[in-house]
C-alpha cells in the first residue's frame, strides 16, 4: 500500500478532519523514526496513517480499538508488522518490536505537538521548537490527553525526550500544509 492509498482509505472512512490530520501526522513521525533507525519508511508510515482506522466505530468501545482496525484492514494484505503495531499501540498485544514501540510513542506525540501549535497566536508549527515543547511537557495541565508516560518511552527506542520531540516536530513541519498547521 502506498502513502496515497492509505490516506485515501482513511479519508473515505474517517469523517473527522482532526482525526485524519492526526493519523497523517502520526504517519510522518513514524516515517522519520524509520529513517533514523534504518527501517522500512513506507511500512512504518502506513502503520502510523492507519493506526486509528477503527476509531469511528470504537470511540465509545475502546475494548475493540485496534482489534477492529486489524480485522477491517486484513483484506489489504499489509505486512504483519503493521497489524502488530496497530494492536500494540492500542495495548492489545505487548510492545515487543521497534515499530510497535515507535507507534505507541508517536500516537500521543502528534496530539501534544498539535496542541502546542494551537495555543500560539499563529496556530502554526513553524514557530515551535523543542525547548517550547519541553516546557509544555512539564506542565501537567497542558494537553492532558497526551500521555507523558507513553511519549517518555522514546527512551526505549534509544532517544532522549528532547531529541525525540525535535524529530517529531520536524516531521510534522514537513507536512504542515497537508495537516493545516
Amino acid at each position: 500500500m502506498t502513502r496515497e492509498e492509505a490516506i485515501s482509505l482513511v479519508k473515505s472512512h474517517v469523517e473527522s478532519n482532526n482525526l485524519v490530520n492526526h493519523m497523517i501526522a502520526t504517519g510522518a513521525v513514524m516515517k522519520a523514526l524509520a529513517y533514523k533507525f534504518g527501517e522500512d519508511e513506507n511500512e512504518w508510515e502506513i502503520a502510523g496513517i492507519l493506526h486509528d482506522y477503527d476509531y469511528p466505530e470504537t470511540d465509545q468501545d475502546p475494548a475493540h480499538h485496534g482489534l477492529l482496525s486489524v480485522e477491517m484492514l486484513k483484506k489489504y494484505n499489509l505486512p504483519k508488522e503493521v497489524y502488530d503495531a496497530i494492536l500494540a499501540h492500542a495495548e492489545k498485544k505487548p510492545l515487543e518490536t521497534k515499530i510497535e514501540k515507535a507507534l505507541y510513542v508517536a500516537d500521543p506525540t502528534t496530539g501534544f505537538i498539535t496542541a502546542a501549535a494551537l495555543i500560539r497566536s499563529e496556530k502554526k508549527l513553524e514557530p515551535l521548537d523543542s525547548k517550547f515543547l519541553m516546557k509544555r511537557f512539564r506542565e501537567k495541565s497542558f494537553a492532558k490527553g497526551a500521555s507523558r508516560e507513553q511519549m517518555s518511552m522514546c527512551s526505549e527506542l534509544g532517544l532522549e525526550l528532547e531529541a525525540y520531540l525535535n524529530l517529531a516536530l520536524d516531521a510534522m513541519k514537513s507536512i504542515h500544509e497537508e495537516i493545516g498547521l
